[in-house]
């Protein structure tokens, strides 16, 4: 069983060492939580990332609580948020008070043109992970259940960019379709499980 100490440890580590929050912190949430302590698959992984993107609020928080809800209950995702927050939270204080001061020096400047290609970096990688987990999940479908993992994030890309539809109806709309392909599915295997039932 994880332990809250360990729980809590990991999360905070992700907190402190992600520059970029929601979407950089995938990478390494994923090496802690699936890599290096095997304490989810990757396809729950995956599930996790996809149930916190329909809960309201920050993206890393709400992965932190999912997955520390699933290990250790309430206390567990309260634990995993609090270590997810508490550097942020600390960082975000010390740059009210002092950023003014410093903002303008040279230096400073130059570090966060440095740290703008890295950030673009860190929120890439994780929609590469997530293709490929999608992929690994469709290859193990049979026929057109592999569509909707095709069509469902070309769709969702051209609405977002080109027709400036919200990313809030996209997933809303993403849910819906996601429901629907899951209840026809289901049909479609009963159907196949009667049928041999016959046969």
């Amino acid at each position: 069983m994880v332990k809250y100490c360990e729980l809590f440890t990991t999360f905070f580590k992700v907190g402190t060492f992600t520059i970029g929050g929601g979407y950089a912190m995938i990478p390494l949430i994923q090496r802690e939580v699936v890599d290096r302590h095997k304490w989810l698959s990757e396809e729950e992984m995956l599930d996790v990332i996809a149930l916190a993107q329909t809960m309201p609020g920050i993206m890393a928080a709400n992965i932190a609580a999912v997955v520390g809800q699933k290990l250790r209950g309430i206390k567990g995702a309260l634990l995993a948020v609090l270590g997810n927050i508490l550097m942020p939270i600390i960082f975000i204080l010390l740059i009210a008070i002092f950023f003014r001061q410093f903002k303008d020096v040279p230096t400073v400047q130059h570090i966060f043109m440095g740290i703008r290609p890295a950030v673009v970096a860190l929120i890439a990688a994780p929609v590469f992970l997530l293709w490929k987990g999608l992929w690994r999940s469709a290859g193990r479908c049979k026929g057109v259940q592999i569509v909707p993992y095709v069509i469902i994030p070309v769709i969702s890309c051209l609405l977002i960019w080109l027709l400036g539809v919200s990313p809030v109806l996209v997933v809303l709309a993403a849910i819906l379709l996601g429901g629907l392909f899951g209840l026809s599915a289901g049909r479609d295997s009963l159907k196949d499980r009667n049928l041999n039932k016959k046969s």
